[in-house]
């Protein structure tokens, strides 16, 4: 009989830390991207598939920046989905990930199991970590669920089994969507069906990639002769399968950065991905034909490469690669979810024996074989059609809750979702000030110094803050909301309007000067981040004048307890100090530094922002001396090379091992 209970796994962890408390108005920093040079010779369904409405702002969603690098053992909620054959263990509070999939008759764990959880910046809002199974949805990228709550229960299964339900709603799309999981009484394979829904009145941009963990000593088939490779020198191109330049990369460790190759699964052909052993033993990954496309993501063997492999996890303790399996052929595209439809799915993982050595067709014949013979596509069609008719079943015991965001959506908009009930007594702190504009018309008045909190920038929600009130906490939220609708002139003039009544400045005063910055005008937003800092350290709780600053206290307070005040110095200190050096105000720059609390300016990012400032006040040697003392940037972005410029800028030699995270090939 297939079983769900709860157990607890216990990892060595680095706690997340909270959020970044100011609203990311700047463009998406996203490394997918494409020229057009690259862009013309697009099949015309990929091309107008790229250009359709792809991601611009993490807006409504704050960026998650809060965690560090000190791991302690930590106990996570697990559930586990077990029959005679298998054994799934999911995080319920992590997204909903995969964290191990054991095949009990072999005793082989089919996935890559990472031993720690180190949250690293490679979700579209900051933490993710790596290792099993995750459920990308919303857009280009990993999703912002990475290391966020979902809701759970146990749902009757399809063959009158149990069936383990996780559902959210992602809020950059704005979209409910659910994963259920079974496993069939005496079956070898997972099954995983998956459900987006779009309640909406206009059509919406859906996303979506499973993506599979596996160690990189595989060799990685998928039924293609040819894939898109796409590198982070940002160029996507089509290449042979399985040798490029001379190379076989479906073997992850011949390639030496890091890069996609997305296959051209033929139409017809059926949709899998395989990792096999030298032994032929490993995973394979199956669905329907709506879940078209797959891909091979590879590290690389060069310096970079490894290095991030050492730091998502412990050194020694093996690499791994991302087999995947998405919506369209590639990631950089996003796909018409029409009005008031849904699109769904079903996948299946499990166990695959089969020859992995040899010429190429022979070697996917093979493979096909053994697949058809373990599970015919005849029965996941079949699988699939039975669960359908569950997807809408009500959800019994519920085994964990995620966030209230689609509670709140629900209350404003009387959907009807069912299967994925977002129910009211899940609305929490977050959402009570929207629940208060919703029913009474009116923004609360956060408590006194709290910053203002998340805004929601939906249209609907847009309406109401545009006929409530005009308090400056209002026309803050507002003008988030107006800005992110890419009407900034109205944004800055909301903006401007709470300024002149506003107590506590600096949260206006922050949006004006990012403002400033996207319009070209970096000595006013640099005048404007001074004022701000100025005016976040005269409202700290303790007043402006506690100390006489010979600790760092006189300024914006970084002590452990004070709520969410270390998270505001941090975060507005580092853009203050980055927008004050562009422009070349190092006494300015220095000024706030110095103001910031010691706890703060110990941390990695600010000992690279450290060695930034020392460097731009010409004291060159002190700069590479934090190099020499060493330091670790827990929040470094996926293919950012901000310390190999500022190295290259000290010094001569070689960037050391430890902090060369470079991705992609020197240009030239």
């Amino acid at each position: 009989m297939t079983t769900i209970r709860r157990e607890v796994l216990t990892l060595p962890a680095a706690p997340l830390g909270p959020d970044n408390p100011l609203p990311p108005l700047r463009p998406l920093d996203e490394a997918h991207r494409i020229g057009d040079r690259d862009r013309a010779d697009l099949p015309r369904d990929m091309a107008r598939q790229v250009d359709y409405e792809p991601l611009r702002s993490l807006l409504p969603v704050q960026v998650r920046d809060g965690y560090d690098r000190g791991r302690a053992p930590r106990e996570l909620d697990a559930l586990v989905i077990e029959n005679d054959r298998l054994r799934a263990t999911v995080l319920p509070a992590l997204g909903g990930r995969v964290a191990s999939l054991h095949h009990k008759p072999t005793g082989r764990e089919l996935l890559y199991v990472n031993p720690v959880l180190q949250p690293a910046n490679f979700a579209l809002n900051g933490a993710w970590f790596s290792g099993g199974i995750e459920w990308n949805i919303g857009a280009t990228g990993h999703t912002t669920l990475s290391c966020s709550p979902v809701h759970a229960a146990r749902v009757q299964a399809p063959d009158g089994g149990e069936m383990l339900r996780l559902w959210e709603w992602e809020r950059l799309r704005d979209l409910p969507f659910q994963v259920d999981l079974w496993l069939p009484d005496g079956s070898d394979f997972l099954y995983v069906g998956a459900r987006v829904r779009n309640p909406h009145e206009r059509p919406a941009p859906t996303y979506w990639w499973s993506n599979i963990a596996v160690p990189e000593d595989r060799r990685v088939l998928a039924p293609a002769d040819e894939a898109w490779h796409f590198g982070y020198e940002r160029r996507l191109r089509r290449v042979p399968v399985p040798t490029y330049d001379g190379v076989d990369r479906t073997y992850p460790p011949n390639s030496t950065y890091a890069a996609d190759y997305f296959y051209e699964v033929p139409d017809g052909r059926r949709r899998w991905i395989a990792a096999l052993d030298e032994h032929g033993h490993g995973l394979v990954q199956t669905s329907t034909d709506a879940l078209r496309g797959r891909k091979l993501f590879v590290w690389g063997s060069g310096p970079g490469g490894r290095r991030w492999q050492e730091w998502l996890t412990e050194p020694g303790t093996g690499g791994y690669c991302e087999i995947q399996a998405g919506l369209v052929r590639t990631q950089l595209e996003h796909v018409k979810l029409e009005a008031e439809s849904e699109i769904s799915w079903l996948e299946a993982y499990g166990p695959l024996d089969a020859p992995p050595e040899g010429d190429w067709h022979s070697v996917l014949r093979g493979a096909e074989e053994r697949l058809e013979a373990a599970l015919p596509r005849a029965d996941v069609d079949a699988a699939y059609d039975a669960w359908l008719r569950h997807a809408d079943a009500e959800p019994g015991e519920r085994l964990a809750t995620g966030s209230g965001w689609g509670a709140l959506e629900v209350q404003r908009a009387g959907w009807k979702l069912p299967g994925t009930p977002f129910d009211e007594d899940t609305l929490g702190a977050p959402q009570r000030p929207w629940l208060h504009l919703l029913r009474t018309g009116s923004l609360p008045r956060p408590a006194r110094h709290e910053p203002p909190g998340a805004t929601l920038v939906a249209r609907p929600w847009r309406d109401m803050l545009e006929t409530t009130a005009a308090t400056p906490l209002a026309e803050y939220h507002l003008g988030v909301a107006q800005w992110h609708g890419d009407d900034r002139a109205q944004a800055v003039r909301s903006w401007e309007r709470g300024l002149k009544t506003a107590d506590e400045r600096w949260p206006l005063l922050r949006c004006l000067a990012v403002a400033d910055q996207e319009g070209g005008h970096h000595e006013r937003a640099a005048d404007r981040y001074a004022e701000a800092f100025d005016d976040l350290c005269a409202h700290r709780p303790d007043g402006p004048d506690a100390a006489d600053g010979a600790d760092g206290a006189d300024g914006a307070d970084g002590a452990d307890g004070d709520g969410p005040w270390p998270a505001v110095a941090a975060a507005l200190g580092r853009e203050a100090v980055g927008a004050l050096l562009a422009v070349g105000r190092t006494a300015d720059a220095r000024a706030v530094w110095e103001r910031l609390d010691p706890a703060i300016r110990a941390r990695g990012r600010f000992r690279l922002t450290e060695a930034e400032l020392l460097a731009a006040e010409g004291r060159t040697e002190e700069a590479r001396a934090v190099f020499d003392e060493g330091f670790e940037v827990a929040d470094l972005r996926e293919g950012a090379e901000s310390i190999g410029l500022l190295w290259a800028r000290l010094d001569d030699a070689p960037l050391p091992a430890r902090y060369d995270f470079r991705m992609r090939p020197d240009e030239g």
